[in-house]
């Protein structure tokens, strides 16, 4: 009984009102990543700009292992099977999976972003004042003094906590709020770039602009939704649609409209117009935390609603779900051919990977469920590691973002030519690596389902990306080396964040089947209703 029902039918008896229950140690790890995310606001108000980056540091790293500790507990429990927060929270084997994903991808991230968040540092990726104005004396003497944009780390634990909300939601509505929990602090985050200023802002509006139209029509889709079953509940969305007893106008308008807004958070083609820009202008540590555990949690967020609120929809919405994922994958892999930026290129590689993992989402089985949930951490990990790898590479203006520039980086730095083609193959999927894998077991999935005709344009997908990865391979080994060219600056966290993404991407490639036994335990209830 719904808990709803119970206060109705208290208040008919002439009774008390229960006091809500709320199971706090199911949420614990929800609770302290936003705990710690209260916290770093509390060191910005009562303490001095000198000891503020030292006391943030070890609060967001502190914040993020406790919640990933936490998380593991959980999972290990005989049966983390419930729903938690009155009904609004799921905490189940694929949410804690996911959760965990997010979290271990946030603390690597979160190594990039204290490397160079320290303003007195060379190379520092964050601005020294984010409201003064580019080029203005203001921002030239804040950046002689060395100051230190410390309030990233809040606005990222507040991000990290938004995405781990976002795919425990049960219902439409804590699912609108973990949205926004997510989206808002990254909107300022894109805008605070040390180098490219304007850029970066213009990057920082574009995002808010997109994502307010995309918040918009998921909660609009939420509405007509609610019109449509008399609840926001995902459970009694499915209900009703079992029972086929509301408008199937108003059913199939929620159910685009929502698709919209959760597409448009995965970079889905035609809604992934915000990815190359926001990519480019966003500080580097940014961008690598986006296009790990952004992605991450937006495919946790659809992957529930599609396997639970609409499940017994799938024959509607898997054709529509079939043409996004195609424009996905062609679109993106055929873009990144044009491209002349890393940084657009990663992106556009980003759109093409969104694709491949809604065949996860389309095949609608438990092989499906946990083939994406592989996937997803192999991505995640080859991400931050190429994102990491982007930082050190470094010229008179900053990071050395056009092609041209990686000429024969191979001949002056091997080892970090090396690994960057080494990720750049993984995201190809050559076998060996943790792409390979992930994909294999996609593509396993969806033809098991009946979507061949999908895996084949996926397969053509893949041969046309690998095109534009080893064409950076050429320029990195083949190309001869400008005399003013760039040089590699690698810090101590930022060799372990990359060394991180290669053990990673190598052990899912020969190794992989723990962690495909752990996402497939984790699928062995599917998601709770």
């Amino acid at each position: 009984m719904s808990t709803t029902s119970q206060v109705s039918g208290v208040l008919a008896q002439g009774g008390d009102i229960p006091a809500p229950h709320i199971e706090y140690g199911q949420i614990g790890p929800l609770l302290v990543v936003l705990g710690a995310a209260v916290l770093g606001v509390l060191v910005e108000a009562f303490i001095g700009r000198r000891g503020r980056y030292w006391t943030q540091v070890p609060v967001a790293f502190l914040g993020l292992a406790g919640g990933l500790v936490w998380t593991i507990v959980l999972a290990w429990r005989d049966d983390p099977h419930h729903v938690a927060a009155e009904g609004a929270l799921g905490v189940d084997g694929p949410t804690l999976f996911i959760q965990g994903t997010i979290l271990v991808l946030a603390l690597v991230s979160t190594l990039l972003i204290a490397e160079r968040g320290d303003g007195r540092a060379a190379g520092g990726h964050f601005a020294a004042q984010a409201s003064a104005l580019p080029g203005t004396e203001a921002e030239q003497r804040t950046t002689a003094a060395g100051f230190t944009q410390t309030e990233v780390f809040p606005l990222m634990m507040f991000a990290v906590g938004g995405m781990m909300m976002f795919p425990a939601s049960n219902d439409l509505l804590t699912m609108f709020v973990a949205l926004e929990v997510m989206s808002l602090p990254l909107y300022l985050l894109c805008g605070l770039a040390r180098r490219r200023r304007l850029l970066s802002q213009e990057a920082a509006v574009k995002y808010f602009l997109l994502g307010a139209f995309s918040s918009a029509f998921f909660l609009y889709g939420a509405a007509l939704l609610y019109g449509y079953a008399g609840s926001v509940r995902l459970s009694d969305i499915s209900a009703q649609i079992g029972k086929d007893a509301g408008s199937e106008t108003l059913l199939l308008a929620g159910v685009a409209l929502l698709s919209v807004g959760l597409l448009f958070k995965l970079g889905g083609v035609p809604f992934h117009m915000w990815k190359p820009d926001v990519y480019q202008g966003a500080p580097t540590p940014i961008t690598a935390l986006m296009a790990s555990c952004t992605v991450v949690a937006a495919f946790g967020g659809i992957l529930r609603v599609y396997y639970v609120a609409f499940e017994t929809l799938r024959w509607d919405w898997r054709p529509v779900m079939w043409g996004v994922a195609i424009l996905t994958m062609v679109a993106g892999s055929i873009i990144a051919i044009t491209q002349t930026d890393i940084k657009r290129m990663l992106a556009y590689s980003s759109v093409a990977h969104a694709g491949f993992l809604l065949m996860g989402v389309i095949a609608s089985s438990p092989d499906g469920l946990s083939s994406t949930m592989f996937y997803l951490v192999a991505y995640g990990f080859t991400s931050v590691g190429a994102f990491a790898v982007v930082t050190m590479v470094r010229d008179a203006g900053g990071e050395a973002g056009h092609l041209s520039r990686w000429a024969g980086l191979g001949k002056r730095s091997p080892v970090v030519a090396g690994v960057f083609a080494f990720f750049l193959l993984a995201f190809a999927g050559i076998p060996l690596t943790s792409g390979f894998t992930g994909k294999f077991a996609v593509f396993k999935a969806a033809v098991e389902e009946g979507a061949t005709p999908l895996v084949i344009v996926a397969v053509v997908s893949s041969a046309v990306a690998a095109f534009f990865y080893v064409r950076v391979i050429v320029v990195m080994f083949f190309s001869e080396p400008d005399a003013e060219g760039p040089v590699v600056v690698a810090g101590p966290a930022t060799a372990v964040a990359v060394a991180l993404g290669v053990t990673a991407t190598v052990v899912l490639g020969v190794i992989p089947q723990p962690v495909l036994d752990l996402a497939g335990t984790a699928t062995t209830h599917m998601f709770v209703r």
